[in-house]
């Protein structure tokens, strides 16, 4: 029987993990479903296959990947293949910009529709904690078939035709307008379920419970990302490895992991996985941080200090992590001092602005509010 890989939009998280798996996998078929007209002249008119650069520690290397039949569902001609090719899809992929673009995915349904029984892992990858029960909303229950949510801790990047050119990075295509970087960490967590271990896409691990590693990626990984990142902002960097000579900056970065946000996170999940523990957590940590200010990545700051606003927020990367350590009784000092910072650029220097612009951003003002509140304002002094 053919096995038939099917993925939805052909960014560099697609690319560089689940097509990337998939052909490693050995599918019959590898199906892609984008819009991007050029785009897909360029890999049709190369026979079917991309250029994907790979960046580790020491060097950029370049992989090649074949045998990519690529439609557009907003030809006619071309929906009618891919609703044929997810009647037939073993396995599914969506990498698409939010899960707002889940609403465009009836042609899915339709074929769905025509293989009801089938079985089929669909992977939803859309930096979402609840991306695969979305999808499911929209496309609908079959016994067979298994929306799975994903924790994607790799870091990639869309790089402009004239930065291929000037790096030497070829292109996803000949005449493509941009190339896809990703790094070569490749161990995505996907949600575990019935019949998962047969899987043919590559770098996949499944986990039983992927809220833990949820709060690892956002509070740990993240949060400590766009800590580096401000500090990197502060003294005019471009690109975050331009701090990676600095060692105290690194130090303070592997504090706020360690100690903050890691010591948090060991202690509300102990017991769950290895990586919850003293010596997990440090391992992950020190590859984190060497992976952040990898100089083939050329990862810019101020896409990492982006959506300040956002980043924020009461959920988010710089107050959820403060507000887990509350939670286990530990003080983030560090992480305060940066939400201090934020507030006062968002802001201005007023406290009582801050004050009331922070109350309408997290929508409450209750004690744990106030008690954030509290460590923030011991940092205004040196910040406003």
């Amino acid at each position: 029987m053919k096995t038939t890989f099917l993925g939805i939009g052909i960014g560099p998280i697609q690319t560089g993990i689940f097509l990337r798996g998939a052909f490693s996998g050995g599918f019959d078929r590898l199906v892609i479903a984008d819009v991007d007209p050029a785009l897909i002249h360029s890999i049709r008119a190369n026979n079917g296959t991309i250029q994907l650069s790979v960046a580790s520690n020491s060097a950029i290397a370049s992989e090649t990947i074949s045998g990519i039949e690529i439609y557009n569902p907003s030809v006619p001609a071309d929906l009618e293949k891919l609703i044929q090719a997810a009647a037939q899809a073993d396995e599914i992929a969506t990498a698409l910009p939010s899960i707002a673009s889940f609403k465009h995915l009836g042609w899915m349904k339709a074929g769905f529709e025509k293989s009801p029984d089938r079985r089929r892992f669909v992977y939803t990858a859309e930096n979402h904690n609840h991306a695969a029960e979305e999808l499911e909303k929209i496309i609908g229950s079959f016994e067979q078939t298994h929306y799975l949510n994903t924790v994607i801790g790799k870091m990639s990047c869309v790089l402009p035709a004239d930065e291929c050119r000037r790096r030497s990075i070829p292109p996803l295509a000949p005449g493509a307008d941009r190339g896809h970087l990703v790094e070569v960490f490749n161990k995505i967590l996907i949600q575990f379920c019935a019949g998962i271990t047969e899987r043919r896409v590559a770098g996949l691990f499944d986990k039983p419970d992927l809220f833990p590693f949820e709060e690892a990626k956002l509070y740990g990984h993240n949060a400590v990302h766009f800590w580096l990142g401000l500090q990197a902002q502060q003294k005019g960097a471009q690109f975050m490895h331009e701090i990676a000579g600095n060692a105290e900056l690194i130090r303070r970065a592997r504090q706020a992991f360690i100690e903050e946000s890691g010591a948090a996170l060991c202690q509300k999940w102990t017991g769950v996985d290895e990586l919850f523990t003293a010596t997990g957590f440090a391992v992950y940590a020190d590859d984190l941080l060497i992976r952040m200010v990898n100089p083939f990545l050329t990862d810019r700051v101020d896409r990492v200090c982006r959506d300040l606003e956002r980043k924020l927020g009461w959920d988010d990367r710089i107050i959820g992590t403060m507000r887990l350590c509350l939670s286990q009784s530990i003080t983030p000092e560090i992480f305060a001092a940066s939400a201090a910072q934020i507030s006062a650029e968002l802001f201005g220097t007023s406290l009582q602005q801050i004050q009331a612009e922070l109350q309408t951003l997290w929508g409450k003002w209750d004690d744990e509010a106030a008690h954030i509140w509290m460590l923030l304002e011991k940092h205004f002094m040196k910040t406003v």
